[in-house]
């Protein structure tokens, strides 16, 4: 197989969640860009009709905040695409605050949506990958998964969680060559990253803490992600990969 075969994922059938903006609508565009047939998924369904006249993808509206949704969200995915490879668990939400501050509520939905939704799609879909002997689960988690930051308890418990499910994952799936691994990105610059991270009084302890000097843009993630995807990183198994400019490092 030459290089280029390698890295392709041309051909292959991939969900998306959390694709209406940022990280998950770009990993979308570069998996399209790539050859894949995508379903993208989140919760505005404008937002998500605006990115399918844009790419070509085929969408979802689904609320992964709730056990029904994800069962919903899982049942169209494989109508649509019985044979689907790929798996990115993109969606999140970061309410952050001081812990004594904090809402039972809010900590509930961060869990339901960084954490439980992303086992529901995983248990839901991995059926037709473990017939198939193939396939590729990604979990967009963070490096508040692996390190400490000031009021991103809930969050950073999630994303803790989600390393430990990526874990967990592999070591079930690895018998039936399926490959189950994370990204821990740094601030990534979404419209989203940008409105609360510009203020450089926010900013600059965090790049200052930052070997490289900088925040993440989405198409990095992206293309992390792509690489997973592909048949080139077949050996990579349970990997929470660091995307975040040696932060953790020093």
């Amino acid at each position: 197989m030459g290089w280029q075969n390698r890295f392709s994922i041309a051909g292959n059938s991939a969900l998306v969640t959390g694709a209406s903006s940022g990280i998950g609508a770009e990993i979308a565009r570069v998996f399209v860009q790539a050859g894949a047939r995508v379903i993208a998924t989140g919760r505005s369904i404008e937002r998500l009709e605006a990115l399918r006249a844009e790419i070509g993808c085929e969408v979802i509206a689904a609320d992964l905040g709730t056990t029904e949704g994800c069962e919903e969200l899982v049942q169209e995915t494989l109508a649509r695409m019985p044979d689907i490879g790929i798996l990115v668990n993109s969606a999140g939400v970061a309410l952050v605050g001081p812990v004594l501050d904090y809402s039972p509520d809010d900590w509930d939905r961060t869990m339901a949506i960084n954490l439980r939704a992303p086992f529901l799609l995983a248990r839901g879909l991995a059926p037709p990958m473990i017939a198939a002997k193939s396939g590729k689960i990604i979990n967009i988690s963070s490096q508040t998964g692996v390190i400490a930051l000031a009021d991103h308890a809930a969050y950073a418990s999630s994303k803790g969680g989600l390393n430990a499910l990526t874990k967990s994952l592999m070591a079930e799936f690895a018998p039936h060559n399926i490959q189950v691994n994370a990204i821990c990105p740094t601030v990534v610059m979404t419209e989203m990253g940008r409105e609360i991270w510009s203020p450089p009084d926010k900013s600059g302890p965090m790049i200052a803490a930052t070997p490289l000097g900088r925040f993440g843009e989405p198409v990095e993630i992206a293309d992390m992600a792509l690489y997973l995807s592909s048949p080139a990183s077949d050996l990579v198994n349970g990997a929470l990969m660091m995307a975040e400019g040696g932060y953790s490092s020093v």
